[in-house]
């Protein structure tokens, strides 16, 4: 059975993203079907997959991570409003017996993201 998970580090401090809301959507053509939302523990990560079983099918989804809330929280550099507030991610998911791990790497004024194990 395959299931969806995240992970955040927050490359410019060099630890976990803790605290960040990452909302979960079904992307259907034009329409986004919310799913839920989670918040990342003290080590970046959720406490339990995304998603998972028959929740978990093949299609297109969508992570927002709310990383101005969180770099707001740091203090970390940069003018109002943020060059970052809210990301997000698009991807598909073509085998959902698989495990799909979406991690993001954040700082002030640049992310990235692959699809990890």
């Amino acid at each position: 059975m395959g299931y969806l998970t995240t992970h955040v580090l927050d490359t410019s401090r060099g630890r976990p993203g803790q605290g960040i809301r990452v909302e979960i959507f079904r992307i259907q053509g034009e329409y986004r079907e919310r799913l839920g939302d989670v918040v990342t523990n003290d080590d970046g990560r959720c406490d339990a997959p995304l998603l998972e079983g028959n929740a978990f099918t093949a299609g297109e989804y969508e992570l927002v991570f709310h990383a101005g809330e969180y770099l707001d929280r740091q203090q970390a550099p940069g003018a109002s409003p943020r060059f970052l507030n809210r990301i997000p991610l698009r991807f598909g998911v073509a085998d959902p017996s698989e495990h799909y791990h979406v991690p993001l790497l954040l700082s002030p004024f640049g992310y990235s993201t692959y699809r990890g194990s």
